[in-house]
């Protein structure tokens, strides 16, 4: 059955296409209903069943697979690997599971993990899912206030920390960070399990903390606990436009069935077969990428500890494929665009041996067509942009692979993923004609494996995602859909920036910059970059009066983000401005900036409150070397 057959099938028979594709999954207990509708817009997956998420990844493939290889470890900045096969893993998950159980964690509490790219983060995610635990993982990069945020709003039982993470030339301590965290939270953790590295050791406090290998050494290993289909697996905390992460709840069931049917459909990845998600666990792809998706279909994944270039080289990709086997590779734009830098000409790929890879699937952010065909020449494999969001879990649109290659069109995603209805309309909530610029949207319900709701706000959910038009999820993207059915996203349509495939807010960082005594008034954009898609651009308005040095000021105001918000910001620039572009109703023509910013055509907006102002913009920015290029 080819693509267009399949799709038609997920949008006319929608109960039967996912039933049969939950025959991917191991049930306790089967379902009442494939869809329960009866609480719209709350929809749920396989209401009635049970099943166990950690024993669909890891427990029911021993028997067939034990002594495969299930995580392969590469760390080229400690110059380790380790290989762990499903066997290995169902005895370290269990035991640390039982070490959860010995802390009092039972079915329904939660745990933070705030772990580096080590074998060990997944243990503790597939820990918290075999004993029913609600797992929310927080990326390394994060600040101490941001990890406390999420500390305060999911308020963790226990808290799984790496004692540092390994950068190319530097280490990073997680230990004082998690402990700064904690001290700032109004919610205290009873306890905190520490990996400790032997690069960096942390300091245990008495009776609240235990080392990772006395935790595991103490205890017995754990069976897995029945939960509901649509009780939590994970939290995954993600950017809001108020600055206030959001806790994107992903359940247990729809998961499972959503990602085990992608790993074939979308990706053509087989069982036995080596996949390589080249993110973080940190971050969406990780989850459902790193940890859940290939385990639960019995492949191999690979738990990569580097970056594209500079551990040691631009050929550090090429050699993971060779010397593992790998048959796709999915990664961000932003690491072929690292590579591409440092290697224009791929000289680095004649030393290996790629005849296995089959595709390569990029995601994160939009790929440009030049980094896109610039991959298919020295790769000669299908490159594949896909587009998803923290929130969906799983690809929204993507050339399906393993259902039928469709010819790719640079520039876009290709067409919707069976499941997804995409439709883009206007102001007025009609659908525009093909190729028209609209807010994309998703007709409801959404498939399998999306978010149900947020974490103890179902009103934020409603209003965040649903409140724009009634029986839509809104993307929050713009774009448009062409008349093959091509999906193009342009651009955000909220205040949501996209570094490196990492989305963050620029109001967050406004309300870091506006908290500085000298700052009257703020706006971040986010301006185009080359590597990294988009890059924070910082403009400051000081008050009357102030006569320091805007150097060290400007200094002051980067360094602020970076300790608020993290490193992960890539905050660098700020440009000091007498007023900011506005209506006369006082809004700020953020879009308006960025056009100059990026060196784009724009109008000067009919509300302006004074035109004369965007000349002056436009010559401070071109003397810090943006708004000459488009």
């Amino acid at each position: 059955m080819g693509y267009k057959a399949t799709y038609d099938r997920s949008m006319n028979e929608r109960d039967a296409f996912w039933a049969e594709a939950a025959s991917l999954i191991d049930w306790i207990k089967p379902w009442d209903r494939v869809l329960d509708d009866s609480t719209p817009p709350f929809y749920h997956w396989f209401s009635g069943a049970e099943l166990n998420t950690c024993y669909n990844a890891v427990d029911r493939h021993v028997a067939t697979r034990g002594d495969q290889p299930a995580v392969i470890h590469d760390s080229p900045v400690t110059n380790s690997k380790e290989i762990i096969t499903y066997r290995q893993l169902q005895e370290r998950v269990s035991r640390f599971a039982g070490a959860l159980k010995d802390l009092g964690v039972t079915k329904g509490d939660r745990v933070i993990v705030y772990m580096p790219m080590v074998p060990e983060a997944l243990i503790a995610m597939l820990g918290c899912a075999r004993i029913g635990a609600i797992h929310s993982v927080v990326f390394g990069g994060f600040s101490a206030r941001e990890l406390a945020t999420r500390i305060d709003d999911a308020k963790p039982k226990v808290m799984v920390a790496g004692s540092c993470g390994i950068e190319t030339n530097r280490v990073v301590q997680y230990k004082p960070l998690l402990d700064e965290a904690i001290n700032i939270a109004e919610h205290k953790p009873e306890h905190c399990i520490i990996y400790q590295r032997p690069q960096e050791p942390g300091t245990l406090v008495p009776g609240r903390d235990i080392g990772w290998a006395e935790a595991v050494a103490a205890a017995q290993p754990a069976d897995c606990v029945p939960v509901a289909a649509t009780d939590p697996l994970y939290i995954l905390y993600t950017s809001g436009t108020t600055g206030i992460p959001k806790g994107v709840v992903r359940d247990n069931g729809g998961h499972a069935v959503a990602l085990a049917w992608s790993m074939g459909a979308i990706y053509n990845i087989k069982p036995g077969e080596v996949w390589w998600s080249a993110s973080d666990v940190g971050w969406v792809v990780g989850h459902s990428y790193i940890v859940y998706a290939p385990l639960l279909i019995g492949a191999t994944t690979i738990v990569y500890e580097g970056k594209p270039v500079g551990t040691p080289d631009a050929g550090a990709f090429w050699r993971v494929i060779e010397e593992h086997g790998v048959k796709a590779l999915f990664t961000a734009p932003t690491a072929f665009r690292a590579i591409k830098r440092d290697d224009p000409n791929a000289e680095q790929l004649k030393r290996y041996n790629l005849k296995g890879f089959r595709t390569l699937f990029l995601a994160g952010e939009r790929c440009d067509p030049d980094t896109l065909q610039w991959a298919e020449r020295i790769l000669k494999v299908p490159v594949i942009d896909h587009w998803w969001q923290t929130e969906t879990g799983w690809a929204i649109a993507a050339n399906c692979t393993g259902i039928e290659l469709l010819p790719v069109k640079p520039g876009s995603p290709t067409c919707a993923v069976p499941g997804y209805d995409i439709q883009v309309l206007d102001e007025e909530g009609e659908t525009v004609k093909p190729g028209d610029i609209g807010r994309i949207m998703i007709k409801l319900p959404m498939p399998p494996g999306c978010l149900p709701t947020l974490w103890n706000n179902d009103e934020r959910f409603v209003q965040s995602y649903l409140a724009m038009q009634p029986g839509y999820y809104l993307t929050g993207d713009a774009g448009y859909i062409d008349e093959d059915g091509y999906v193009y996203v342009m651009s955000r349509i909220d205040d949501i920036i996209n570094v490196a495939g990492h989305r963050l807010s620029t109001g967050a960082m406004e309300g870091v910059l506006s908290s500085h005594p000298d700052v009257a008034e703020c706006a971040v954009i986010g301006a185009a970059d080359q590597l990294k898609g988009e890059l924070p651009l910082g403009l400051v308005v000081l008050k009357n009066g102030v006569d320091r040095d805007p150097a060290v000021i400007r200094k002051e105001l980067v360094d602020k983000v970076r300790e608020d918000i993290g490193p992960v910001a890539a905050f660098k620039t700020v440009v000091i401005v007498s007023r900011l572009p506005k209506t006369r109703s006082g809004k700020t023509l953020r879009g308006t900036m960025k056009s100059i910013a990026d060196g784009k055509e724009y109008k000067v907006p009919a509300t302006i409150d004074d035109p004369a102002i965007l000349d002056e913009i436009a010559a401070a920015l071109e003397g810090i070397g943006y708004a000459k290029h488009g």
